[in-house]
C-alpha cells in the first residue's frame, strides 16, 4: 500500500476537527454532539461522515434536496438501527448515544417524531399519551399537554388514527412531550398539511421554543423552518455542506439554490 493510500485511510479514521464549531461554542460544552457520524441501509453507504453540534435551548434545521440524507440522519440519532450506525460518537448532555439502543437512548432523553407519526390504532387520545408514560421519566403532565393542545383535549376520547393529519402530527408531538425528554427530533412535521394547519403547528414549535428544548428539525419546507430555527445544518448526499445560523441562509441566495432549491 503507498504512502498516499495510507494517508487516505487516515483522513477517514482521523476525530472531527471542531474548530470551525468554535464561534458556536461561547462558553459552554456543547449539550449534543455529533461527531463522524456514518451509516448504511445494507451496502448503501448514506449518512457520510456527518459533524455537528446543538447547544442547550437550541433549534437547529436540518436541511437538504430530497434525498440528502435528511430523515437518515435523524433516525441514525434516535438509534432506530436503520440506517446501521457503524462509526462514530453521539453524545447528549455528556451520556454516550453511541453505545445504547433506541430504547435506551429514548429514556436518556431522545425523542423521534418520525414523519409517519406511527399512532397506535385502537387507542384514544389520551391513551397514546398515557402509554408514553408507563415507564419513568415522565414529562410534561396530560391538563399541560391539553392546554398547549387545547384540540387533543376535546377529542381526548376519540381513537388516534381517526384524527385528522394536523391532530395527529399535534398527538405525536404531544406524546413526545409527555416522556422527559432533552432533545427533541421532528421528521417533516409540515408535511402533507393545510397551510392553516402548518400554521398551527408553527405556533406550537414557537411555544416548544419558548420552553427551552433542544430540537432538531428537518423539514422541506425550509424557508418555514429556517424562521424558526436558530441554527441550520445543510446536508449534500449525506454529508455537511453548510453549518451556520438561519439567519444566513436566509440571507445567501447562492446557498439556498445550490443546495434547497430555493
Amino acid at each position: 500500500m503507498s504512502q498516499l493510500d495510507l494517508d487516505k485511510g487516515a483522513e477517514k479514521t482521523a476525530r472531527p476537527d471542531f474548530s470551525k464549531y468554535a464561534n458556536h461554542a461561547a462558553t459552554a460544552p456543547a449539550y449534543f454532539s455529533v461527531n463522524d457520524v456514518h451509516a448504511y441501509y445494507g451496502e448503501s453507504y448514506i449518512v457520510q461522515g456527518v459533524s455537528f453540534i446543538v447547544h442547550e435551548g437550541e433549534i437547529l434545521a436540518l436541511l437538504g434536496r430530497n434525498g440528502a440524507g435528511k430523515t437518515s440522519t435523524l433516525r441514525a440519532l434516535a438509534r432506530t438501527g436503520s440506517p446501521e450506525v457503524t462509526y462514530g460518537e453521539i453524545w447528549l448532555d455528556h451520556q454516550p448515544l453511541h453505545k445504547m439502543s433506541s430504547h435506551q437512548a429514548a429514556r436518556a432523553g431522545l425523542a423521534l417524531v418520525p414523519e409517519d407519526r406511527r399512532i397506535i390504532p385502537g387507542l384514544t387520545v389520551e391513551e397514546n399519551l398515557q402509554l408514553a408514560q408507563i415507564a419513568k421519566p415522565v414529562g410534561w403532565s396530560l391538563e399541560r399537554i391539553y392546554q398547549l393542545f387545547p384540540r387533543l383535549g376535546e377529542r381526548r376520547t376519540q381513537e388516534g388514527v381517526t384524527l385528522s393529519g394536523g391532530e395527529q402530527q399535534m398527538l405525536a408531538i404531544a406524546r413526545a412531550l409527555a416522556r422527559d425528554i432533552k432533545v427533541l427530533l421532528l421528521d417533516e412535521p409540515y408535511e402533507g398539511l393545510a397551510p392553516v394547519i402548518v400554521d398551527e403547528i408553527e405556533k406550537t414549535l414557537n411555544v416548544i421554543k419558548q420552553q427551552g428544548i433542544t430540537t432538531i428539525l428537518v423539514e422541506q419546507n425550509a424557508v418555514r423552518a429556517l424562521q424558526l430555527a436558530d441554527r441550520a445544518v445543510i446536508l449534500d448526499t449525506g454529508e455537511v455542506v453548510f453549518d451556520g445560523t438561519a439567519q444566513e441562509v436566509l440571507d445567501n441566495e447562492q446557498l439556498r439554490h445550490d443546495y434547497l432549491a430555493i
